[in-house]
């Protein structure tokens, strides 16, 4: 049987070290190095807590993402929603009120078939408008509308220019329409302006009469001589008229 050497051993600095002291310092190095696993146990521990954590943050930040990504995706539909049935609104001036602008014209109503240019005689152009109105009916913001309606050229460009929600019933209209082209006016008949009613060159007689008695309805003179004389004298010359005037 092999004998343990019982004698001091020689460390490598030299020291002589006996087996009590190797005991010990073989007992010391064992608790450190399981103090040490346990510490790394420890740290290992603390890592994965850590990192679960992480993970469980990391899951609700998506969550939350998500749920921002679809209350932004809902908000883009509603806004596109929104542009695709826009609210109703005066997109530019119009000299009419709301009232007026509100009310429709229906698709069957037979609108006049007169037109004023800016030439024309005011006061002629709505005692014939207004004819035709009287027996079409309608509201007075109708009136207003297809009234509108007959302009064509500078009058529809004075019409535009006016003040936005300015025009607020068809008398007021008119009376703003009248005076605007009041320069067209001609100035009044007289019961001689009956001369210059004559008969045109290769024109039917019947015409000249229809032509000629609806200037003496215009003219609302009684004179019966008078008229007779301004016939006669715008018949053309020629065998009608050479019995007119020995008659």
């Amino acid at each position: 049987m092999r004998t343990i050497r019982q004698g001091p051993i020689r460390s490598e600095r030299g020291d002589d070290l006996t087996i009590q002291q190797l005991m010990e310092n073989f007992t010391a190095l064992q608790e450190s190095m399981t103090t040490s696993k346990a510490e790394q146990a420890h740290r290992e521990e603390q890592f994965r807590i850590e990192l679960d954590a992480s993970r469980v943050t990391n899951d609700e930040l998506r969550k939350t993402n998500e749920e921002l990504h679809r209350d932004l995706q809902s908000l883009g539909e509603r806004s596109m929603g929104e542009q695709i049935h826009p609210t109703r609104k005066r997109t530019r001036p119009m000299p009419f009120s709301q009232a007026i602008m509100e009310v429709e014209v229906p698709m069957n109503f037979v609108t006049p078939k007169i037109m004023f240019t800016g030439t024309e005689y005011p006061e002629a152009h709505l005692k014939a408008f207004h004819a035709q109105m009287m027996i079409l009916g309608g509201t007075d913001a109708m009136h207003c509308k297809l009234l509108m309606g007959t302009f064509t050229g500078t009058t529809l460009r004075w019409f535009i220019g006016l003040p936005d929600g300015h025009i607020t019933s068809s008398n007021q209209f008119s009376t703003l329409f009248r005076e605007q082209f009041i320069v067209n006016q001609a100035p009044p008949l007289v019961p001689f302006d009956l001369f210059e009613v004559k008969q045109r060159q290769g024109e039917p007689l019947k015409d000249f009469l229809n032509r000629f008695g609806a200037f003496v309805a215009e003219l609302n003179t009684q004179d019966e001589a008078l008229m007779l004389y301004a016939f006669v004298r715008g018949v053309v010359s020629g065998a009608f008229g050479d019995s007119l005037i020995r008659s």
